[in-house]
């Protein structure tokens, strides 16, 4: 699993979110306990059965980039970017031209810039075919988010986008992690992008029956491990981290959130878009990832979970967890951010790993809200209702993906914190 003897640790944090513009502003209303989800404004919804989200609000994306980049790229990449620029930032890492060399970026997303081709479409269905944007595929392909971030910052090392459905941010981290191990780089832009609130998307997703339908109270619509929960609330966002060799960040001087200790991914191999309901592949992958921390469920003190609030999905993740856990899996808690931010796809996994990075740091666990009359079939230790305060060591983060695919990510404290 790699050279074990090189850490990895993350020294910067950056998010815009349906909660916050930043990375403070997100953890202190997750905290909070509120909601990101509200009525539907990217474009007219009532056509359609489902008219709630959870949008990026207020983010202007010339703060962060030059209006001819902004024309050049979809709304997923720039909003990568933005969180690129606040995890540099925090991480006070200054890009010499020795580290834009050693520097990788690995930013993943599930549906990248699929708005681009709803923009378009008028003119190519129907219209002047010659008024399409000459920069249509490069804006819409799914590595543009990590090019985009590479070009702002001139980092010229590797980088990569795995699109791994709603896996994607996590295994961005895992790749990451697997990066330093190897030596590929030393310092590595690491998460999530996306933002597919469009039309065309809408359509597919009201189509499967995947979304909540609370028009009416759009702030209890995402209701994970609730008996009464009926579907996911569609998000936006991005959560980038700066991940870095160990001994390259103590001898800067940098201050370090947490180690990067492990990750692991596996595949249900069962169901476009159902989970194994059995939850043991899944299990595996949290198993994995502890083995490759060099640690055991019992110093598990949180699990943040992939939590989508759909009928399946958290009764199979209730079962990964007790497999996964054993007899500790009672006593664990487990938050779902979901019920705060709805479902940020590619992000999601990436939002996932912030909740148990600065769980760690702050000895404080955001709550699963709006789990007002729990699942029998769910019946962990959820954080219902109200944050926690509890030490927290070492984390699990679950990311669970269309197809199958499965990644988790294991963060732990440093030493003497």
């Amino acid at each position: 699993m790699g050279d074990r003897a090189t850490r990895a640790v993350i020294t910067g944090i950056g998010a815009l979110t349906p909660v916050g513009l930043s990375a403070p502003e997100t953890w202190t209303n997750l905290l909070a306990g509120r909601s990101g989800v509200r009525p539907l404004t990217r474009f007219d919804p009532e056509p359609f059965p489902v008219r709630i989200a959870a949008e990026v609000v207020g983010f202007d994306p010339l703060t962060v980039m030059t209006r001819k980049r902004v024309r050049r790229t979809a709304r997923f990449a720039q909003l990568a970017v933005a969180a690129a620029t606040e995890a540099l930032r925090d991480a006070g890492l200054a890009l010499s031209p020795q580290i834009q060399e050693r520097s990788g970026v690995t930013i993943a997303t599930a549906l990248g810039g699929v708005d681009i081709i709803d923009q378009e479409a008028p003119h190519l269905f129907g219209g002047d075919r010659t008024r399409v944007t000459p920069f249509l595929l490069p804006m819409l392909i799914a590595n543009m988010a990590a090019s985009s971030v590479s070009i702002q910052f001139g980092i010229r090392g590797p980088s990569n986008a795995s699109v791994g459905a709603c896996a994607s941010g996590a295994i961005a981290l895992a790749e990451a992690l697997r990066w330093i191990q190897t030596g590929e780089a030393d310092y590595v832009l690491a998460g999530g992008a996306e933002a597919a609130l469009t039309p065309s998307v809408w359509a597919g997703l009201c189509a499967i029956g995947a979304l909540s339908t609370r028009n009416d109270a759009p702030e209890a619509a995402s209701r994970p491990f609730d008996r009464d929960r009926n579907g996911f609330v569609f998000g936006e966002g991005a959560v980038v981290f700066v991940v870095e060799r160990e001994d390259l960040a103590r001898a800067r001087e940098a201050h370090a959130y947490a180690e990067l200790a492990g990750a692991a991914l596996t595949s249900d191999a069962h169901h476009e878009t159902q989970p194994r309901p059995e939850g043991d592949v899944a299990a595996r992958a949290m198993r994995l990832a502890l083995e490759d921390a060099s640690a055991t469920p019992e110093a598990v003190d949180l699990v943040v979970a992939h939590g989508t609030g759909t009928p399946l999905n958290d009764a199979a993740e209730t079962l990964a967890i007790k497999h996964a856990l054993g007899g500790r899996a009672r006593t664990v808690p487990v938050s779902a951010p979901k019920s705060m931010v709805g479902h940020l796809i590619g992000a999601a996994g990436a939002l996932a790993a912030l909740v148990g990075v600065l769980a760690i740091r702050d000895g404080a666990i955001p709550p699963t809200i709006n789990l007002d009359h729990p699942d029998p079939a769910c019946d962990l230790d959820y954080v219902p209702l109200r944050a926690r305060t509890a030490p927290v060591r070492l984390a699990l983060a679950n990311a669970f993906g269309f197809g199958g695919q499965n990644c988790v990510v294991a963060v732990r404290a440093l030493p003497g914190r």
